[in-house]
């Protein structure tokens, strides 16, 4: 369902956040602006107005929480490396973000289940990776050699992951996976 890399193959923490500092990611930047639409605009077409958002592992530069912001929802940032503050992962928000995150996650199961405990009944979980599709290209695949990405999804990885959890989950695009946690 999922590929995990070895434990012994992570990266340290130093050489990882190295590696993160080597991403162009700029809030400015019209690029990553639009690469960020391809979570925002579907992401958007679910969300009610004014909601409180958590972008979970916004890395060193917020740009998705900020166009939240214009967007007219409150957000808040979290990294555990770059916006380490755990008192934002103390209280439920509305929706979560996590693009180019959960193939970060070296405990998957434990990371989910965490985001399940900080997202409302009825809150979205909006996330962006890219899945695997190609078997026999994945040694050469440019995304499983990023040294940082220690675990890749199918599709129906995401899809099992919300029915575990009782979620509903929509794949509206390639690499883009909306899940809503029930009501109650």
């Amino acid at each position: 369902m999922a590929t995990l890399m070895a434990a012994d193959a992570y990266l340290q923490p130093a050489a990882e956040q190295a590696h993160y500092l080597t991403h162009q990611n700029a809030l400015d930047d019209p690029g990553y602006q639009h690469f960020l639409n391809k979570l925002l605009v579907p992401f958007m077409s679910v969300l009610p107005p004014n909601q409180r958002g958590l972008d979970f592992g916004c890395g060193p530069g917020p740009a998705l929480s900020s166009m939240l912001r214009a967007a007219g929802h409150a957000m808040v940032d979290y990294d555990p490396i770059f916006a380490p503050d755990h008192g934002q992962l103390a209280h439920p928000y509305d929706f979560i973000t996590a693009t180019e995150v959960i193939e970060h996650f070296r405990n998957p199961a434990e990371s989910f289940d965490q985001l399940d405990n900080l997202l409302r009944p009825g809150g979205w979980l909006g996330l962006m990776t890219e899945f695997q599709t190609d078997d026999q290209g994945f040694a050469n695949w440019r995304y499983r050699r990023d040294p940082t990405h220690v675990i890749f999804y199918r599709a129906e990885t995401l899809r099992w992951l919300a029915r575990d959890r009782g979620w509903f989950c929509e794949i509206p695009k390639k690499n883009i996976a909306l899940m809503r946690k029930p009501l109650g």
